[in-house]
């Protein structure tokens, strides 16, 4: 099985992983369910005395004419729905309370949980389906304990309230009346595992249409501009189908559930009416003890029903919490070691050292094939080569976002693992062409390159990277939305904004990944001046396509099919003649 799997708890019992639930979120609010608990017997109880108080009612005042005991009997059976308003507000107040709290933290949990995991993980798993995970699954599970746990408690007591007012009128009726149910036990069984089986089909669709969303709404240019609508409405309509399916069979075997009760109370109460007709008519028992028991009867199929609801309710659920706890199982595997170094006070000086590193994905071929370089402390070291060459793995790896399978990447003599994976990232900043922006303000989105940073440094920090240069333009300036994955900026604005929160950062190691590649020439030429200002008192490695952003680099390996080919500065490259002087011939030509 995938390490990254999330499917990962089929064979574990739905009992086992109730009671992780229970530990880990429920059990705190113990008190709360226990008071709710009590406000449902409180309202559960009501419906059997309510069915009780219609004997004295038909006995009494219909039968037997008593006009004196009709105040008394109206007021018990005020009080009676009076309790049982009461009990039902107060124990649903509570249980959602108590409900959404345990989804609000599962929701933070997941979240904290998935963004620890390993870049790995979310390679093989979009972004549409975790959302999923973090939301759909959930909300599936709230949707049980808000409703469904309510009707446990105060079905659950109902339904023994009214079995004892039907018993004390006639045990022998109570019998007849439930004859029918041992017949039903076999196909509610059956029932209960359909409702399982596309419950979690119906899931794992709604994963994959989540996916198929988030991919559409991320590429709507390109799909408009290839006239893609009709490829995509295809695609989903097919999941959509694929969700109907399994959930319509789903929701058909919950209904399944209480309408095989249906049928065996009809059967009962025609049974009931044949044989105690007969009672009442000889004398046997009176109308109000048959009407008492009719009572409590029609009215005991009704929790009934509602009980056999809530176990496919349950069921559908118990899916949800295994997709929930087959991500909280997931362990990331790029962690810090147990008992980390300090990072060495001579950081700065320190070569950066790669020594046959080789490192690959999924592919048969590695993407870094016994690589070694060397990039000099306080220098600017470039890594140019063709697509697919291994520049931006090397990146990668010394953030500690993957670890390589065999050589080392070291500050000096000592190996990046050896330090707390936070303090290590401290130490670089980076712009890459992918510039990662959030919905919040142009200044929230440099600040994230340094939260503690001061109002000052940060505006800073925009002036250097020509930010202010159109953020000048707009109503709210600094301050104004970037917009959903900094939409409401353009490309050029949006490397900008990478770009002064690396000045903010002020690491000691700057990578700069095709750092310019969007901005103009004029704008580039600007910022690439302030850049070489800022490397010149950092550690900096510079991917480019372009060679003219690299000519000044210290030094400059060519990297080819995961290999460093080549080693020098631009003169020396040139003069070898070799892969560098190709790539640069590709460039001017």
């Amino acid at each position: 099985m995938n390490k990254f799997s999330l499917e990962g708890h089929h064979d574990t019992s739905r009992s086992a992983l109730i009671g992780r639930l229970w530990r880990d979120y429920v059990f705190k609010y113990g008190w709360l369910l226990l008071a709710a608990g009590l406000l449902a017997v409180l309202e559960g109880s009501a419906v059997g005395l309510l069915s009780y108080l219609v004997k004295p009612m038909f006995d009494r005042i219909f039968v037997a004419g008593n006009s004196e005991d009709v105040f008394w009997i109206a007021m018990a059976i005020l009080i009676v729905f009076s309790a049982r308003a009461l009990g039902g507000l107060g124990q649903r107040a509570l249980t959602v309370t108590v409900s959404l709290r345990v989804i609000t933290q599962l929701q933070k949990d997941m979240l904290s949980h998935l963004v620890r995991l390993d870049t790995a993980f979310f390679i093989q798993h979009s972004p549409g389906a975790l959302i999923d995970r973090v939301r759909g699954d959930t909300e599936q599970l709230k949707a049980f304990a808000s409703t469904a746990l309510i009707n446990l408690v105060r079905d659950g007591v109902a339904l023994m309230a009214l079995l004892t007012v039907a018993i004390m009128a006639d045990w022998r009726w109570t019998l007849l009346a439930m004859v029918g149910i041992p017949l039903v036990v076999g196909p509610i069984a059956i029932i209960r595992r359909l409702i399982l089986r596309t419950t979690r089909k119906s899931r794992q669709v709604s994963s994959v249409m989540s996916t198929r969303l988030d991919e559409i709404f991320h590429g709507i240019n390109a799909i408009k501009q290839n006239n893609l609508e009709v490829h995509e409405d295809d695609r989903f309509r097919k999941e959509t189908g694929n969700f109907f399916k399994y959930q319509r069979r789903s929701e058909i075997g919950k209904a399944a559930m209480p309408a095989m009760i249906d049928l065996v109370a009809g059967f009962g109460l025609v049974m009931v009416v044949i044989f105690g007709s007969e009672q009442i008519i000889s004398g046997d028992k009176s109308l109000g003890e048959f009407m008492s028991f009719f009572t409590a009867l029609a009215l005991i199929f009704d929790p009934l029903r509602r009980l056999s609801n809530v176990s496919g309710a349950f069921l559908a659920a118990s899916a949800s919490l295994e997709r929930i706890y087959a991500v909280l199982d997931l362990k990331p595997t790029l962690v810090s070691p147990q008992n980390p170094m300090p990072i060495p006070a001579d950081i700065e000086q320190r070569d950066i050292v790669l020594d046959d590193v080789q490192f690959r994905y999924n592919a048969e071929k590695g993407v870094l094939n016994h690589l070694s370089l060397v990039a000099p402390a306080g220098k600017m070291t470039a890594l140019v080569g063709s697509s697919g060459a291994g520049k931006t793995t090397v990146f990668n790896l010394l953030t500690r976002l993957i670890d390589p399978q065999g050589g080392s990447v070291r500050f000096g003599d000592d190996d990046i693992r050896s330090f707390d994976v936070h303090e290590l990232r401290r130490l670089f900043a980076v712009v890459s062409q992918d510039s990662a922006l959030f919905d919040e303000s142009v200044r929230q989105n440099i600040q994230l390159g340094r939260l503690e940073a001061e109002p000052e440094a940060v505006e800073r920090a925009a002036e250097e990277a020509l930010v202010t240069e159109y953020t000048q333009l707009l109503d709210e300036g600094l301050d104004s939305l970037a917009g959903p994955r900094g939409s409401s900026l353009s490309g050029g604005q949006r490397q900008r904004v990478a770009i002064a929160r690396a000045l903010l950062r002020d690491a000691p190691i700057l990578l700069l990944d095709e750092a310019t590649s969007a901005l103009d020439t004029r704008t580039e030429k600007l910022i690439q001046e302030t850049l070489e200002t800022l490397a010149r008192r950092k550690t900096t490695l510079v991917i480019a396509h372009r060679l003219s952003t690299v000519m000044n680099a210290d030094v400059i390996h060519v990297l080819d099919q995961g290999q460093v080919v080549e080693t020098g500065t631009h003169e020396e490259l040139l003069a070898l003649k070799g892969h560098y002087y190709r790539l640069n011939a590709s460039f001017e030509e």
